[in-house]
């Protein structure tokens, strides 16, 4: 099996080289690219992940739908349309909303340490899944409500890229949130935000996060 070699970037986000999969993600980590997607169904459910309990950072922790790494010649969301189907076996078209930088170590493990774009997809009805179970243990289906408790119970349970995506909605432009009317106005209401910063507080208690323009 050959190594993958991700994309290191610079805190603008420019392809300053590459690096294999591994060491990007040491403990002290190299600042790469990479993604994540929330899908939403008809009753504006986000899909969510449960990671295979074989990865080396977060293992059995729930993620969104897919989270992985450009290729070279990819952008973010030819990428996470590539990658839906190897890890949930579905296709779905995406929308590109934002990016964002964080660096976040797991245990004595290793790290996240990326700028992540965030991708936007709304299922159709006859939407259907295959679990590949090398990438992902467990599915299903959240609602705004109850997950957003759940976050605020147990916020250990959740990957931070997640919650970070979550917590920049509001940045999206105004072409996505009118083209995702109805999901926006479930996920991105006021009240959600407390409970996402207390999550991210025990994520990031340096607040090493921020929004990328």
């Amino acid at each position: 099996m050959t190594d993958e070699f991700l994309i290191l970037v610079d805190s603008n986000d420019n392809p300053i080289g590459t690096e294999e999969k591994v060491r990007c993600h040491l403990p002290d980590g190299k600042l790469h690219r990479a993604f994540t997607v929330l899908l939403f169904d008809n009753q504006d459910r986000l899909l969510l992940t449960r990671r295979s309990d074989s990865k080396m950072l977060w293992p059995g922790d729930w993620d969104g739908t897919v989270a992985s790494h450009p290729r070279k010649t990819e952008t973010y969301v030819s990428s996470a349309e590539r990658r839906l189907p190897e890890e949930i076996g579905a296709d779905c078209k995406l929308d590109y909303l934002f990016k964002f930088e964080y660096h976040v170590p797991y245990k004595n493990v290793g790290s996240e340490n990326e700028i992540c774009g965030t991708l936007i997809g709304q299922v159709p009805n006859n939407f259907r899944m295959n679990l590949v179970k090398d990438e992902i243990s467990e599915i299903k289906w959240a609602d705004q409500k109850q997950l957003l408790s759940d976050i605020d119970r147990n916020p250990q349970n959740y990957c931070p890229w997640m919650l970070v995506a979550l917590y920049f909605l509001y940045a999206s432009d105004n072409v996505m949130i009118q083209k995702h009317k109805q999901v926006f106005d479930k996920w991105m209401r006021v009240e959600n935000q407390p409970i996402l910063e207390r999550a991210l507080k025990f994520h990031f208690p340096t607040n090493n996060w921020r929004l990328i323009k």
